[in-house]
């Protein structure tokens, strides 16, 4: 029987359905949508149980395949993942540690930047660089990111051929170990803007030259951040694996910021795999606790904290949710977006928050509750964490009593790449993995630049003029 594959549509309902392949190379939707398959492939109980005996790499490959199979051949998705986590440090690539009992930490930081974006984009690089080849022509990648998603992208795609990459970070907003891994760079195609404002600033700049679409298709404007569904479908692969290791539906938490990590969860749920609930960890930025709890999606100041990578009160991947909630409305999703674009808030219809809840719970943490979460687990457990996996820790303490089977929080980046933090909350110095080695040494190459579209656009066509 011949396969299947889904086309992906948008989440506007007004730009027509495209391929994988298009996709992986667009990112957006031409309607300001953002793409999801126009059906969700299924899994099976008995195929998910049956990961529990296989290689993280082999159950990326199936899963991966039921998306990209009508874009790329076996082989071709066999090599890409092959060697893309050929890179991690663990061959589990997302190892499960109990910690306490039923209690879990996933372990997402063994890849080349130390963090959970590598997971997603170690492939989508590869698989990006294939397609490309394969169409020919070039491409522009412009990323916003909170502090991981820009050093992951440029681990993934610096040094590629036809490949020009633009990222931006709120400049003074990440930890040092986080800049320096993006501006400490040595490739010739990797172009880093510090933006004097904060990560939603960086992320509507991103936008807003999407909707400029002489100018994106001019420079074949592409994003590999999360709003790119090849990383969401990526993502999903370790819920699998995880549920597959421990033989029953678990309860996962996810430090939340851009609403990408969990909404993997949802892909997965939505594939077939039985989870008992999906807990989104915020920090003070929390705008998903508050629209699942009072719901209402507000967006606020953004608030400086600990965990830097999850200061965002713009939560672009909601949308997908929101899009699913609704039974899949496109006419109401798009009026829905237009009216959160213009007065920052948006009541959700109570139908739409009863299908939220029945899959999502909520809850925040300060930084005082971090740095005690932080201190609580080394000396307990002497283990030590980062904070955005301490902001899902503590959720996962607060919310033990009504989690259903075992709880798995989702450890999303090294503790080294946020050591001050780590080291003024439980007094241990983070050892430096042999991956930053050096790190403190290399030069800083980066653009100074204030919070206007205008400038970043004229930049990134002066970079391209003269590559």
């Amino acid at each position: 029987m011949t396969e299947i594959y889904p086309s992906l549509i948008s989440t506007r309902g007004k730009s027509p359905r495209a391929s994988f392949a298009d996709v992986l190379l667009a990112g957006l939707a031409p309607d300001g949508g953002l793409y999801l398959p126009e059906f969700w492939p299924q899994i099976s109980a008995s195929q998910t149980a049956s990961f529990a005996k296989s290689r993280y790499v082999d159950v990326a490959r199936q899963i991966l395949t039921r998306f990209a199979g009508g874009s790329f051949t076996p082989d071709e998705i066999n090599a890409d993942i092959t060697a893309a986590y050929a890179t991690f440090d663990d061959p589990r690539i997302a190892p499960l540690v109990e910690v306490e009992p039923d209690l879990f930490l996933m372990e997402l930081f063994h890849g080349p930047t130390l963090a959970f974006k590598d997971v997603a984009m170690q492939v989508l690089g590869r698989l990006f660089s294939r397609a490309l080849s394969k169409r020919g022509g070039s491409a522009t990648v412009v990323c916003a990111t909170s502090g991981d998603t820009g050093s992951a992208a440029i681990a993934a795609l610096g040094g590629l051929p036809n490949i020009q990459v633009f990222v931006l970070h709120p400049k003074g907003r990440v930890s040092e170990v986080q800049r320096r891994q993006m501006t400490t760079s040595p490739h010739a195609n990797v172009h880093n803007i510090a933006l004097e404002g904060t990560f939603d600033d960086a992320q509507r700049i991103v936008k807003e030259l999407f909707a400029e679409s002489a100018f994106a298709r001019a420079v074949n404007l592409t994003a590999v951040n999360s709003i790119n569904f090849a990383r969401i479908a990526a993502q999903s692969v370790y819920y699998f694996t995880a549920t597959a290791q421990l033989g029953r539906p678990a309860s996962f938490v996810v430090p939340t910021g851009n609403f990408g990590d969990v909404f993997a969860g949802e892909a997965a749920m939505r594939m077939g795999l039985g989870v008992e609930k999906l807990v989104i960890a915020t920090n003070v930025n929390d705008i998903m606790a508050r629209a699942l709890n009072d719901g209402v999606y507000a967006s606020g100041s953004v608030q400086p904290s600990l965990s830097p990578s999850m200061d965002i009160q713009v939560a672009s991947n909601f949308e997908r949710a929101l899009f699913e909630a609704s039974g899949r409305d496109s006419e109401w999703l798009t009026g829905a977006m237009e009216r959160f674009a213009r007065d920052r808030k948006l009541p959700l219809p109570a139908n739409v928050l009863a299908d939220l809840r029945a899959r999502y719970a909520a809850t925040r943490c300060n930084d005082q509750e971090t740095t005690e979460t932080i201190r609580r687990v080394h000396g307990r457990l002497g283990r030590l964490v980062d904070p955005h996996t301490a902001v899902g820790l503590h959720a996962a303490y607060k919310m033990k009593g009504t989690l259903m089977g075992p709880i798995v929080v989702l450890a999303t980046a090294h503790p080294a790449k946020f050591p001050e933090a780590v080291q003024g909350a439980s007094g241990a110095v983070p050892p430096l993995p042999q991956r930053l080695a050096g790190l403190y040494e290399g030069a800083e190459k980066f653009a100074v630049l204030r919070n206007d579209k205008a400038l970043v656009r004229a930049h990134i066509e002066a970079k391209l003029a003269h590559p």
